[in-house]
Parts: structure tokens; C-alpha cells; sequence
């Protein structure tokens, strides 16, 4: 949602609203708060009047504060967060936020302690409220280069970014199994040489986005012929797909609901989009930490593109509570 740089998906920012990718699970009653501590106290977190000094090592009291947007994804790796502080010997709860524009200067001011977040998206976050909404981009495909860029824009604000892993969520592309197996196609890259007229199924914004339309285009050589606009990987545009009206739809890396329609992803061979990565973010003073560092840090080296997804269908498909889905989590990679 991605994005100042991708607004096609939501990563409870600027993206947009492509979470239907995956029905997220958002608390409404917070999101239309007036008072951004009253948000987060009635989200059930700690109250943003704290006594006493803060450390890097956590509040005042060992206390500490995750933050999380309105979404599945969002939900489960503050789970994950806060149950690895909690096993670091931090007291920890979670506060639930709609998106970006509230968390992140709740996390500048210190209100929000620690926060997972997308390295490109967040990045093109801070470049639009220090250079304006036209700035040029810094995130890229590259995610050294994003990553540096984002701790630059995010040191002078009091917020140091932790380092990134392998998990990944972004916007993608798929086709139905049958279309990808009757035109033999594993990347993007072979649907431009297969020379097939496409009616992509994506959100509007998708004509004009670098990210998208015009991207497909420029760098894969794939001939569209219409944006379906049905959104980004909701049900109807998968629909749409599924029974042939469309040939791909936009959607994201993490979807756990592909299968469920038929659809495999292509691959982005020429990395069209920008560098993604799950990582945490944390306000420096009272979070900035090595003990929280190294606990954030054990998951961050476990988590998987394919990790997030699971966890994703888990909450979505199966009902299961993020909580539960986290501690599971957890255990089965004997990280608690």
C-alpha cells in the first residue's frame, strides 16, 4: 500500500487500501479517534502518560509499547514483537492503530515504542513529509540501498531502524496454473516474450503507477490491453482471473489465498518492485537498545516471504486469533 512509492498496496499507509489483501482484521473504533492518545488507550494499550525518564532499554519501568496497523500481517508481527520483548523481560502491550499516519508519529513522540514495518514503504513515507509528496523516490529494488536510505530520513526524527531480513511483502503479479502452464510462463519476463494480450485486474491507481501498469509495460514488454479495476487482491479481482475475464491481477507477495483461486505467482525477474523487506523500527531513546535489538533480531533472521504468508492464512482462512498464531509461530522455530 505501498507506498508513497507503491500505492497500490496498503501496508496501513499511503499505499492504499489493498488489504482486502487479505481481509485485514481493523479495529474501526480506533481508526476514527479524534485524539491520538485516546486511540491508544482504547486500543487497549499503555497510556501514553508515562512517568519517569526513558532508556534505550524500555520506558521507564522495562515497559514497552508495540504498535500495529489495521491489518492481519500488521497484528501477527506485532504478536511476534511483543511476545519475544515479553520473553526478554520487558512489559509489553500492543496498541492498534488504522495506519501509518497515526502510528508513526505516535512512534516518533514515544507514545509507540517499537513497530514492524516495510523498508521502501516507510521510507517513501518519511521522503514525502520531509520533501513533499513530488520528492524523488529513494527506495528502490535494492535493499541495502533502501534500508540506508530509510535510516537516514528516520535518524533526525528520533527513530532507529533495525536491520532488515528475508521476508518480504509487496506488490506482485499472478495468472491461473492453466495459463501459466499453457504458455509456459514462471516470470514476468515470459509473459512479455509470450506476446499475450493481458487485461490485468488491479486498482485503479494502477494506470499510473511506476509500479504497475507502466512498469509491465516499459520493462517486461507486456502487451495490456485494459485495467479491470477491481482492486488489489480482493476476491473479485481473483474472481476475474479465476474464470477468465481477466489474465493477472495485482496482489502482493504474502497472499495467502492464491491457491484457494488457482493462481500462482510470476516472478519479478527484473525487480521491478521496490525492496520491501519486514523489519522493526523503534523510537531510538526508549527502544534503541541492544537487548531489544537482539530480541527482535533472532526473528528477523527466521521470518520468511513464505513464514508470513502462513501466518497470514492462518488468521484469514482459519479464524485463528494473531496471538495464538504468533506463540505457535514462535515455538515451532524454538525461538520461545
Amino acid at each position: 500500500m505501498n507506498k508513497a512509492a507503491q500505492p497500490e498496496q496498503a501496508h496501513g499507509g499511503p499505499r492504499g487500501a489493498r488489504r482486502t489483501r487479505r481481509a485485514r482484521s481493523v479495529v474501526a473504533a480506533c481508526g476514527s479517534v479524534a485524539v491520538l492518545a485516546a486511540a491508544l488507550t482504547a486500543c487497549g494499550g499503555n497510556s501514553l502518560e508515562k512517568e519517569g525518564g526513558a532508556s534505550a532499554d524500555g520506558g521507564s519501568k522495562g515497559e514497552l509499547v508495540v504498535g500495529s496497523a489495521g491489518f492481519t500481517e500488521s497484528q501477527v508481527m506485532a504478536e511476534l514483537y511483543a511476545q519475544l520483548l515479553t520473553k526478554a523481560g520487558y512489559e509489553t502491550s500492543i496498541s492498534k492503530l488504522k495506519n501509518r499516519e497515526l502510528y508513526e508519529p505516535a512512534l516518533e513522540k514515544g507514545d509507540i515504542d517499537v513497530v514492524p514495518e516495510y523498508a521502501a514503504t516507510l521510507a517513501e513515507f518519511l521522503n514525502a513529509k520531509k520533501n513533499g509528496p513530488k520528492a524523488e523516490p529513494v527506495a528502490s529494488s535494492d535493499v541495502e540501498e533502501t534500508v540506508a536510505a530509510l535510516e537516514k530520513l528516520a535518524k533526525p526524527r528520533g527513530l532507529k531502524v533495525l536491520p532488515a531480513g528475508e521476508a518480504v511483502d509487496q506488490n506482485a503479479f499472478a495468472v491461473t496454473k492453466d495459463f501459466a502452464g499453457k504458455h509456459k510462463l514462471k516470470t514476468l519476463s515470459d509473459l512479455g516474450k509470450s506476446g499475450e494480450k493481458i487485461k490485468l485486474a488491479a486498482s485503479d491507481e494502477c494506470e499510473e503507477r511506476p509500479f504497475c501498469r507502466p512498469g509491465l509495460e516499459k520493462k517486461y514488454g507486456i502487451d495490456i490491453t485494459d485495467i479491470d479495476p477491481k482492486g488489489v487482491g480482493t476476491t473479485q479481482a481473483k474472481e476475474a482471473v479465476k474464470n477468465g475475464t481477466d489474465q493477472l491481477v495485482l496482489t502482493t507477495t504474502t497472499d495467502a489465498t492464491l491457491e484457494d483461486f488457482g493462481l500462482v505467482l510470476l516472478d519479478d525477474d527484473k525487480r521491478l518492485q521496490n525492496a520491501d523487506n519486514v523489519l522493526p523500527v523503534v523510537n531510538a531513546k526508549k527502544a534503541g537498545g541492544k537487548k531489544v535489538a537482539d530480541a527482535l533480531g533472532k526473528l528477523t533472521e527466521t521470518l520468511t516471504t513464505k513464514d508470513l504468508t502462513d501466518l497470514n492464512r492462518k488468521v484469514d482462512a482459519e479464524r485463528q486469533k494473531p496471538k495464538d498464531v504468533a506463540e505457535d509461530y514462535l515455538k515451532e522455530k524454538n525461538l520461545l
